[in-house]
């Protein structure tokens, strides 16, 4: 099924030795040949009370999801697709939105280290390269209350494989690396440190928001935001909310946003 010699397989038994070891926040590591998602089958492990740090990676998804409903396709082995079962409990119920931000946060930083590229997050859950998509995540609250997090990153994609012209991958930005177990156990790592961190602090943002203003791409940028009533709003991202919304300065002012799709704007 799997035939492609770039392309080598996961190894389950590598990343738990690796990654899960007393005192790790990742308490289980699975590899699935093929899952139509990774997020449903730890959103099911959820409902079951598996415990907080197990990793669902998959080397092909069926039905791979996004945001506001969009698929995630890739070729098999071509791309890190993972997701996580985390429940911060401990966290006020209100800080928990800047988990979806803490977690691109996260990805980037990874990507920068290993991968040895500028990579940059851009509201509210993605991470490019200039203004190419290199990963995506879906971050779904679930019963128990846990959180599960999906995370969907281009590894070796190629130019002729590319489901949009804007997508983009470590290979295709001549990445230091393209070896997805080095990528994995990185983003599990930053991703860790992180999330700790925020825990340990009851969700303040102040452990986010200076890495992010850092990292971000959208944040000074002119931006067009499609909002979900399906209206339209443009402006200039000005900074961040202390509930984690998008501000952005228009014509009529400042508008904290919730949720959107955003465009960045080319300056004329």
């Amino acid at each position: 099924m799997f035939s492609d010699l770039d392309r080598p397989p996961l190894d389950a038994r590598f990343l738990r030795g690796r990654l899960v070891r007393p005192g790790s926040l990742w308490t289980q590591i699975d590899v699935l040949a093929e899952t139509p998602s990774t997020n449903a089958v730890v959103a099911a492990a959820a409902a079951e009370g598996a415990a907080e740090g197990l990793v669902v990676a998959a080397e092909l998804q069926s039905s791979g999801r996004g945001r506001l409903g969009r698929t995630w396709t890739t070729p098999a082995r071509s791309a890190l697709l993972m997701s996580v079962l985390l429940r911060p409990t401990a966290v006020t119920a209100a800080r928990w939105p800047w988990l979806g931000l803490l977690v691109p946060l996260a990805v980037a930083a990874a990507v920068r280290q290993v991968g040895e590229i500028p990579a940059l997050v851009k509201w509210p859950n993605d991470v490019l390269v200039e203004d190419r998509k290199l990963a995506g995540i879906l971050l779904e609250r679930v019963e128990g209350p846990a959180a599960v997090v999906g995370i969907g990153l281009n590894v070796t994609l190629r130019e002729a494989e590319k489901p949009h012209p804007a997508a983009t991958s470590l290979a295709l930005e001549k990445a230091a690396t393209t070896d997805r177990a080095t990528v994995l156990s990185a983003v599990l790592r930053e991703l860790a440190t992180r999330y700790l961190t925020w825990v340990e602090a009851d969700g303040d943002p102040a452990t986010i928001l200076p890495e992010y203003r850092e990292l971000s791409a959208t944040l000074g940028r002119a931006v067009r935001v499609e909002l979900p009533d399906g209206t339209f709003l443009e402006g200039t991202a000005r900074d961040l909310a202390d509930d984690g919304r998008l501000i952005v300065d228009t014509a009529d002012g400042p508008r904290p946003l919730a949720a959107g799709d955003v465009t960045h704007l080319r300056a004329s």
